[in-house]
């Protein structure tokens, strides 16, 4: 009985990783950014899997792995909830959409690309995506601001500043940021704080 709960409990928590990533793959218009507003909604705020600063985490390792940011956090979500078996239902669910689209898309490319009707939508989708990209990256940062630690306000900050005013690399800003984390991991606990209480 006990087996049965165990596999009835796998299979939903199956449909669930291919049920959501599927239709919030269907619906992400405006590059692969534009999915984590969607996956933060989802699996954070609706189905509680992953607390907030789990979800910032894979977020930021999917954003520095190669390949398309919304492939990479698909899979590592369904990995966290389902192991290997997840990851190859969310890669699956997520690429499936897309596939379809752009196979279709490719029949029918001159006719497309001639409508103006279509490169209309195609506008106003992507001006929606943007407004939903800058309500979750306010959010985000919210909840790096609540916990009132200095550094990562200051490297969240530095980033920023360095991508949008200097337009230094995004590749370069990373790296610095992963070394940064890197250097943080081996210095001891509280050596920062035992800095501050010195006179």
């Amino acid at each position: 009985m006990m087996k049965k709960n165990e596999n009835s409990s796998k299979r939903q928590i199956y449909f669930q990783l291919f049920w959501s990533t599927l239709k919030i793959s269907m619906f992400t218009i405006g590059g692969g950014y534009a999915i984590v507003p969607m996956l933060k909604r989802r699996f954070t705020d609706d189905l509680r899997w992953i607390d907030g600063d789990e979800m910032l985490d894979l977020i930021s390792l999917a954003q520095s792995s190669p390949g398309p940011i919304a492939v990479s956090a698909s899979v590592l979500i369904g990995y966290r909830m389902a192991g290997f078996t997840g990851a190859l239902i969310t890669v699956f669910a997520t690429i499936l959409p897309p596939l379809l689209f752009i196979s279709v898309v490719s029949v029918f490319y001159d006719a497309f690309r001639k409508s103006e009707t279509i490169a209309a939508v195609m506008t106003a989708m992507q001006i929606g995506s943007a407004a939903t990209i800058v309500g979750v990256v306010i959010s985000m940062s919210f909840e790096i601001i609540k916990k009132k630690d200095i550094l990562p306000i200051a490297v969240m900050a530095g980033a920023f500043v360095a991508s949008s005013f200097f337009h230094i690399s995004a590749i370069v800003v990373i790296l610095v940021c992963c070394s940064l984390g890197i250097l943080l991991t081996l210095l001891p606990k509280g050596f920062f704080a035992g800095r501050r209480k010195r006179p």
